[in-house]
């Protein structure tokens, strides 16, 4: 069984910026394109940012520019680096794989404040 398991959220001011982490365990993320995904209340579950098995990535444009997405094989890790945060992009954080639907993990929570 694979287990997600999400870090590195919090409260910050417009402008800052937060790293987010993403841990599996059950499941080798260098076999996989994985994404991150941010959900609001009342709102579809949201692709931010994706990474290839060969480390290609692709970003919606309401974050191109200010997150950057990475992965480390030998950690089975997978980043977000989000600069320039906005009070937009206030939301629960998780990663998953891209082709397949793995359990998904607690999430992180992301607040931005203007």
């Amino acid at each position: 069984q694979v287990r997600l398991v999400e870090s590195g959220g919090g409260a910050v001011q417009a402008g800052g910026s937060l790293r987010l982490s993403c841990a599996a365990s059950g499941a080798s993320f260098a076999d996989n394109a994985i994404g991150w995904y941010r959900h609001t209340p009342g709102k579809q579950r949201e692709l931010v940012a994706r990474i290839s098995v060969g480390g290609f990535t692709a970003y919606a444009d309401s974050v191109k520019g200010r997150f950057t997405i990475s992965r480390d094989n030998a950690k089975n890790t997978v980043y977000l680096q989000m600069d320039n945060l906005k009070p937009e992009d206030t939301a629960v954080y998780a990663c998953n794989a891209i082709e397949v639907r793995w359990s998904w993990g607690q999430g992180t929570q992301v607040t931005v404040s203007s």
